[in-house]
């Protein structure tokens, strides 16, 4: 049963975000383009971004090339990603309880489970990552901590992250609204030192032929295409909070460049300091190039964990509702953090066992494009954006909520993405990608044949859907205005 709320009291747009994966009220929807750009700028202006964009030049391209492949697998990926969020502009329901449209209630529980522990993965990652960063600032500043400084950094900052995540969506937007502009200042600042002070080899590769081609594709996964595809299943979370009248194509450039211009700059800096064979890790020098910006660059390396992971947790949480659970998100996001900081220091204790554990979490992400390949094919094409929101919240029906198209073209995907992946793992390693050199095409092979074979498994015994010509959401109006298919956005 959809929870119960007053559509015509006022709302605090800062106040306490008491809602769960109910629908959002037409009246609770005030969130504004511009929020939604710095949500997800805030959560790409992360030091990893630099990492991931330094990984073409260590695999042989030039920066030139690298650049190409990061624009043009981005300008994909951000779109994909924003037609996503359309479907929680269009519907106010949340990611997860959309995918119970292609794979039913209880056969969304799967890819919502995925979407509940990964995350946890996730965030402990992206705070072990700075951490070494923020000691090397503050050592460049004058100050020496040791081990248990290093460990009280570790706390506030999974305190705070958690806390905002908890308090909801109004507790992210404002965080971003307000932080965002001067972390990008001095981004544009570290940028500009960077080009100053780095000497920048724009034509330098190392491999040609096949392996060029290979590196590209591998590149195109890994902060491309497939960077956007990663954020594809938080997308609706958000936007579901747009303000009903914003019309769709507003929504999709805010998400879109949102998405878009924090990916591509950040990857493109990685890449030209790891040009001038400074190293793997492009953070370390620019934390050694910058001198009197040793603070600066401190309030950039801590803020980036920070507003990547309150989006995490907060749709980790999320997810978690959509099983089924009877708690309050907030109590959820908590639980969630406690078992990040555990997952945390547990890679502070060993950092072999911490970079095993990156590279099995990145090998991981190949599900999520048979699952948007599936989810995709039925919100636009098979369903035509017509959806009967109510019928998501439905207790399961004779055949025990599960859409076996959904689930079984899902696997079909799986199977043929994992063929395809040139994972860091042996195990991620298909024999495809291998045959040809280590060419990745994972994210599109996943995608398409789930997508195909969705269609053609749902004519055959896909389970019957409400097509209505009607929305009964809080929404209705906007959702007649919004387009209908991918050809119109």
């Amino acid at each position: 049963m959809l929870a119960k709320h007053t559509p015509n009291a006022a709302y605090d747009e800062t106040g306490f975000d008491a809602h769960g994966i109910e629908p959002v009220p037409a009246a609770h929807r005030t969130s504004s383009p511009f929020d939604q750009f710095w949500i997800w700028t805030g959560a790409n202006i992360a030091p990893i971004n630099w990492v991931l964009g330094a990984l073409g030049i260590q695999l042989g391209l030039s920066l030139l090339q690298v650049l190409a492949v990061v624009v043009i697998g981005n300008l994909f990926g951000a779109a994909l990603f924003a037609t996503f969020c359309l479907m929680g502009h269009r519907t106010g329901v949340p990611q997860m309880v959309l995918g119970r449209l292609a794979f039913g209630r209880r056969g969304a529980y799967l890819p919502a489970l995925a979407q509940v522990l990964i995350p946890m993965g996730w965030v402990a990652i992206n705070t072990w990552i700075v951490l070494d960063l923020c000691m090397a600032a503050l050592e460049r500043m004058g100050f020496s901590g040791g081990p248990e400084f290093k460990y009280m950094i570790a706390v506030l900052v999974m305190v705070l992250q958690v806390s905002i995540a908890a308090w909801g969506f109004n507790a992210i937007k404002v965080f971003e609204r307000y932080t965002m502009p001067v972390i990008l200042f001095i981004m544009v600042v570290m940028t500009a030192l960077a080009f100053l002070r780095v000497d920048i080899k724009w034509q330098s590769p190392t491999v040609g032929g096949l392996a060029a081609f290979a590196a590209a594709t591998q590149l195109m996964t890994a902060i491309g295409i497939g960077w956007g595809i990663s954020w594809l299943t938080y997308a609706s979370d958000y936007t579901r909070f747009t303000t009903p009248s914003l019309g769709a194509g507003k929504v999709f450039r805010a998400t879109f460049l949102g998405m878009l211009l924090p990916t591509v700059w950040l990857a493109f800096l990685g890449a030209a300091i790891a040009s001038a064979g400074a190293g793997s890790d492009p953070s370390k020098l620019i934390i050694a190039a910058f001198g009197v910006m040793a603070l600066p660059v401190l309030l950039v390396l801590l803020h980036g964990p920070i507003a990547t992971n309150i989006v995490v947790i907060y749709s980790a949480a999320l997810s978690s509702l959509t099983l089924d659970l009877r708690l309050p998100r907030w109590i959820i996001s908590v639980i969630s953090g406690v078992i990040a900081c555990a997952i945390l220091y547990g890679f502070m204790q060993s950092g072999d066992f911490a970079h095993a554990f990156d590279n099995f979490m990145v090998a991981l992400i190949v599900w999520i494009s048979p699952w948007a390949g599936v989810t995709l094919t039925d919100f636009y094409l098979v369903r035509r954006g017509r959806i009967d929101v109510e019928t998501l919240y439905a207790a399961p029906d004779r055949d025990g909520g599960v859409n076996w198209a959904g689930l079984v073209a899902f696997a079909i995907g799986l199977v043929v993405a994992w063929a395809f992946q040139m994972g860091t793992i042996a195990a991620m390693q298909g024999p495809l990608a291998l045959a040809t050199g280590g060419v990745d095409l994972s994210w599109l092979t996943g995608m398409g044949m789930a997508g195909a074979s969705y269609l053609m498994l749902h004519r055959l015994f896909g389970r019957p859907f409400a097509s209505g010509n009607h929305l009964r959401s809080a929404d209705a109006a906007s959702v007649e205005a919004a387009p209908t298919s991918l050809s119109q956005v």
